[in-house]
């Protein structure tokens, strides 16, 4: 028994010598001995004193201690070797490779730029990704608020995937474990002006797939065709339309600065609306909405209060996330819960002050802007502290879904996760889940307890029949290879 010891301590000690000379050159490692191997499996590692592993780099002293880590993988010698794209279903996922072959799949957020992340690529090579706390320090000053977030988020989410396949643990457990087994899911429904066909489908929603969570957009578009219903739309017009390359335009104009109105007899056609889409659903069913559109703090007030003999259980981004004064007034004023904060970079700069203020009942990161996995989860913690719940934004791909997913779990005050592609049926066929469950069952994601990572591997075939062009099937970047700058923000 000493002598196998001394044997994978010498082992160890020579792989870490050899570390620092192959951090770059993409070597493939010696797989690990059969002895090696057996005694792990073998040994009651729980009764071996750790005094004897202490001249083990403290990577591998754990995981000697965890007889569940895949030791074809020597955290303490992993380096970031490169980072490429591919656009899938216009999608950007990244794929961050290491000298040991294992990688880690990330995901920038819906309509973000795929240089967002690209763009960090220079500050990150040659660094060990396990150590993501430090990279996210190093990288998280060249992310911002909405889409801006997204870089930043994807390679956060990248290295906790390649941890995890490190270790061979799910990202959950290394968050610090799970509070539950199943991730409730809410189903974003885009409403229709036809309110029974619009209950229609949200009773599929409830009785064919198994949500328990729904959520309907609920904006004055459904009524500004009738005379009598908006006051100055026909200035914005067509309203409906959010032409961003417009800056002037009504999709670009903060709420207070539109002007536009809704009537009392708007508010009834709108009354009526929902009373049919609540009849289908019952009252046993949490329903929210969002999608209102732009107009200011009184007329969000009145819309609310026109809406609370319904119970909606929330109503979503009224007013612009920063008006902290604003969301306050509107939460004090109105019975049914306000939530906001998907497009909210960093818990400091962003949540924090929401939270201080009482401005909000729920926040609402998207775990893809928030930046990342640890810190929607350092969020959601904070929230708790203020008795805060946390409900998850999310439009992407299976990639940052499962990213959310073990986030949801290791977070005590989550109340319910956005499935934004119910209705595209190779959604799930992207990616192979790695563990024994499926990825979603009746209106619950399946939390991974038997798989590394996020839990996932992509569809290669799948994947290349929803191929962008201008990236390829995770082509070599080396024009991103070089730093240009000196990033230091303090003298």
């Amino acid at each position: 028994m000493k002598n196998i010891i001394e044997k994978i301590k010498k082992e160890n000690r020579l792989l870490e010598q050899a570390g620092d000379g192959i951090a770059l050159t993409g070597v493939k490692k010696t797989s690990t001995s059969a002895t090696r191997r057996d005694f792990i499996k073998k040994t009651a590692i729980g009764g071996i004193a750790l005094g004897g592993f202490m001249t083990l780099p403290v990577e591998d002293a754990i995981a000697q201690a965890t007889s569940r880590v895949n030791r074809s993988s020597y955290p303490s010698g992993l380096r970031i070797t490169d980072m490429r794209v591919a656009t899938i279903a216009s999608k950007h996922i990244i794929r961050i490779d290491t000298n040991e072959g294992i990688y880690g799949l990330g995901e920038v957020r819906d309509g973000a730029d795929a240089r967002y992340a690209l763009f960090l690529k220079s500050r990150i090579l040659g660094l060990n990704p396990c150590n993501v706390e430090m990279i996210f320090k190093i990288i998280s000053q060249f992310g911002y608020h909405g889409r801006q977030g997204g870089g930043v988020s994807a390679v956060e989410m990248a290295l906790w995937d390649l941890t995890g396949k490190a270790y061979n643990v799910p990202v959950w457990q290394l968050l610090g474990g799970r509070y539950r087994d199943k991730i409730r899911l809410y189903a974003d429904t885009p409403g229709v002006q036809d309110p029974t066909e619009f209950a229609e489908k949200v009773r599929l929603r409830m009785e064919v797939q198994g949500f328990t969570w729904l959520k309907m957009d609920l904006g004055i578009q459904l009524v500004a065709k009738k005379e009598g219903n908006i006051v100055n739309s026909k200035f914005w017009a067509p309203m409906a339309q959010y032409d961003l390359r417009d800056y002037m335009g009504y999709g670009n104009t903060l709420h207070p600065f539109t002007q536009v109105q809704i009537t009392d007899q708007g508010l009834a056609d709108l009354q009526e609306y929902v009373e049919k889409v609540r009849n289908a659903v019952g009252y046993e069913i949490p329903l929210c909405a969002d999608h209102f559109g732009h107009f200011d703090i009184n007329n969000s007030i009145r819309f609310g209060k026109a809406m609370e003999k319904f119970r909606l259980a929330w109503l979503e981004d009224m007013v612009p996330w920063w008006d902290i004064e604003g969301n306050k007034t509107l939460s004090q004023a109105l019975e049914t819960p306000i939530l906001t904060g998907e497009d909210i970079y960093s818990l400091r700069d962003g949540f924090k002050p929401l939270i201080d203020a009482r401005a909000v009942d729920i926040i609402h990161p998207d775990l893809a802007t928030a930046g990342g996995i640890l810190e929607t989860k350092k969020i959601g913690d904070y929230a708790e502290e203020n008795n805060i719940a946390m409900a998850l934004h999310m439009a992407g791909s299976p990639v940052v879904f499962m990213a959310n997913v073990h986030c949801a779990a290791a977070t005590q005050n989550f109340l319910a996760l956005e499935h934004h592609s119910i209705d595209t049926p190779w959604w799930e066929s992207l990616v192979k889940m790695t563990g024994s469950k499926p990825m979603i069952e009746k209106g619950f994601a399946n939390v991974p307890l038997d798989a590394p990572g996020l839990g996932i591997e992509l569809n290669e075939e799948e994947c290349k029949k929803r191929l962008g062009k201008e990236y390829g099937w995770f082509n070599p970047t080396p024009e991103w290879d070089q730093k240009r700058s000196h990033d230091r923000i303090w003298s």
